[in-house]
Formats: C-alpha cells, sequence, structure tokens
C-alpha cells in the first residue's frame, strides 16, 4: 500500500553528516510496530488514522534513531467519550534498564471533561518525572503541533509552540540528563483503563469504539545516528543555536500562563511521592 504525503514539502538539507530537516513522510522514515490493519492512510495519503478497538490498537516508529533535535506531529485527538483510552507521541532509546524517553501522553476523557495530556522525562533508566496539564481547547476539534526539542541545554515539550513542560541539563549538579543516547520517534493509541482517566476510575466504554486519532505532517529535524560523532554537537546545528539555549521572553510568558492556569499535576510538588523534591525541583526545571 503506497502512502504519499503529497501536501508535503521534501527536502533534506545536509550539512554535516546525517542532519535530516525536513518534513517527514511516513513509509518513507516510519515503520508500523504492530497491528498494521488499524493504521490506514486517509485524504489521499496526506495523513493517517490510527484505530482502536476491542481486538487491537497500533503503533508506528521511525526507522532511523536521532540524537538532539527538535521531532513534532500534527495529532488530532480522540472525540467524545474516550476515557481509557491513550495517544502517546514520545521519543525512547529502546535499551534495557538505563533508556532516555521523552513522553507525551494523552490521557482520555468522558465526554465534556477537559483533556489532560501528562509529560514525562527518563534519563538514564530514571523517570518518575509527570507533569500533568489540562489542554485549553478541544484537541479533537482540529490538528494542534505537539513538539519535543532536545538539545544539549534543556528539553522542551511544547503545543503550538506554548512550552508546557521544560527540564534542563543539570548535570554540573550530578543530575542525570539525556544525552549520548540516541532516540528513536514513536506513536501509539492503547487501552490504559487502569490508570489513564482519573487514576483508573473511569473505564473504557467498548460501545464507543472504534477510537480515532490522526496525524499529519510528521516533521523530524535532528542528526541521524549513526552517521558522525561529531554531528551531534556541532554548533552549527539550529537546535544548538543561542536562540534554542532559553525560552524567549514570549516563550517563557506562555509558559508561565499554562503552569498558572492548567497544570494539575507536577511531581516536585507531590509531598505525598518526594517528601524531599528531587534535586532538579531545586535547581529548576
Amino acid at each position: 500500500m503506497e502512502l504519499s504525503f503529497s501536501l508535503l514539502l521534501i527536502l533534506c538539507i545536509s550539512f554535516v553528516g546525517q542532519v535530516c530537516a525536513r518534513p517527514a513522510t511516513f513509509l518513507q522514515d516510519f515503520r508500523v510496530t504492530w497491528s498494521d490493519s488499524h493504521i490506514r492512510q486517509i485524504q489521499g495519503g496526506s495523513a493517517i488514522q490510527l484505530v482502536l478497538d476491542q481486538s487491537s490498537g497500533c503503533g508506528f516508529a521511525s526507522k532511523n534513531q536521532y540524537l538532539f533535535g527538535r521531532v513534532s506531529m500534527k495529532i488530532k485527538l480522540i472525540p467524545g467519550d474516550s476515557a481509557g483510552t491513550v495517544t502517546a507521541f514520545y521519543m525512547n532509546s529502546d535499551i534495557d534498564n538505563v533508556w532516555d524517553e521523552l513522553d507525551f501522553e494523552f490521557l482520555g476523557n468522558r465526554s465534556g471533561q477537559p483533556y489532560t495530556v501528562q509529560t514525562n522525562l527518563y534519563a538514564h533508566g530514571k523517570g518518575d518525572r509527570e507533569q500533568r496539564v489540562n489542554l485549553w481547547f478541544d484537541p479533537s476539534a482540529a490538528f494542534h503541533t505537539y513538539s519535543i526539542l532536545w538539545n544539549h541545554h534543556h528539553v522542551v515539550f511544547s503545543i503550538d509552540d506554548v512550552p508546557i513542560q521544560v527540564y534542563q541539563n543539570n548535570e554540573v549538579r550530578g543530575i542525570p540528563y539525556p544525552k549520548s543516547q540516541p532516540m528513536g520517534v514513536y506513536s501509539t493509541l492503547w487501552e490504559a483503563d487502569d490508570w489513564a482517566t482519573r487514576g483508573g476510575l473511569e473505564k473504557i466504554d467498548w460501545s464507543k469504539a472504534p477510537f480515532y486519532a490522526y496525524y499529519t505532517a510528521f516533521d523530524i529535524e535532528g542528526c541521524s545516528v549513526p552517521g558522525p560523532a561529531a554531528c551531534a554537537s556541532n554548533p552549527s546545528n539550529w537546535w544548538e543555536a543561542p536562540a534554542y539555549q532559553e525560552l524567549d521572553a514570549l516563550q517563557a510568558r506562555r509558559y508561565k500562563w499554562v503552569r498558572m492556569n492548567h497544570l494539575i499535576y507536577d511531581y516536585c510538588s507531590d509531598k505525598s511521592r518526594y517528601p524531599v523534591p528531587p534535586p532538579e525541583c531545586y535547581a529548576g526545571i
């Protein structure tokens, strides 16, 4: 089955080794990881549809791994009653025990309630850095852009250019930071009604199935691995430029707004879980 993203510009600018800077096409850059019958092309191949029903969910992954850069996708989430479902977009090093991972997890809801997105970061196998934000829009009504910027200075999770979680590189304080393991780009749609909605209190209603999520505008800009060792640290890579080493004034205001108005859980503030907050919470995240 041919899947052509005719609406996307295909351009690869290789200025150091295998630096990829172009919108990705699904067949060229991704592979189905499970249940290919539940991933379908739509709109003439300019987008894909992920399907969850009682028989299966589904998932896909990039064919390559990347070391630093930015990845983004436009996603339209499950409408209506999506309780018990999880749509995930993440990066993972796929290494046992000491893996690195950067997560977006969209937690389904009962109709009429805000959609919640959970972000998390694993460094050297240590995670438990969850933050949850109630979205300020209906993510099932239209496509929105979800992106992960990852460089030597910080990891920034953003929605439509609005930062929602920032994790600083504080290795100088002995705090692990993901910087040496290349990661692939993944997405899945699956059932998780044991924890996804109100801690598992709201179960999936299979009478509403099948559930659909939609993706388009796959964009990967990073160092493809294997490649020259100098690629990941080359200062000419745009994501390492001074403008991307910290939030600018507008991003900082937006980030503050999200945290004041839409943040509903922050592991740094969970005293029942961490009587003494993790060290990065003091260092700044």
